[in-house]
């Protein structure tokens, strides 16, 4: 099973930008699915954004226009690009692959 390794995150204040990057252990040119989920306190971990292999993308409404989800199949990596953050984009954001295969989360905290 392909492991994953999220970094990227930390403090920034409203209105700043981080880039997620998710590390893979092995190929993900074959997974159909890569995803970013999010977990604040006291909340159910959420789909944030998705990408297929064949480029299809999903954004989760509230993020739609700040955040860019996006994947690069020979260095085994995938991006999350954040604009504009606001307070409540803070959480623990997760990398999954093909929907079973989790990272251990990257703390991001959007604050002034």
């Amino acid at each position: 099973q392909v492991q994953l390794v999220e970094s990227g995150g930390g403090l920034v204040q409203p209105g700043g930008s981080l880039k997620l990057s998710c590390a893979a252990s092995g190929s993900i040119s074959g997974t159909l699915f890569m995803g970013w989920y999010r977990q604040a306190p006291g909340k159910e971990r959420e789909l944030v954004a998705s990408i297929s292999s064949r480029g299809n993308i999903y954004y989760k409404n509230s993020v739609k226009g700040r955040f860019t989800i996006s994947r690069d199949n020979a260095e085994n990596t995938v991006y999350l690009q954040m604009n504009s953050l606001k307070p409540e984009d803070t959480a623990v954001y997760y990398c999954n692959a093909a929907g079973n295969c989790w990272g251990r989360g990257s703390q991001v905290t959007v604050s002034s």
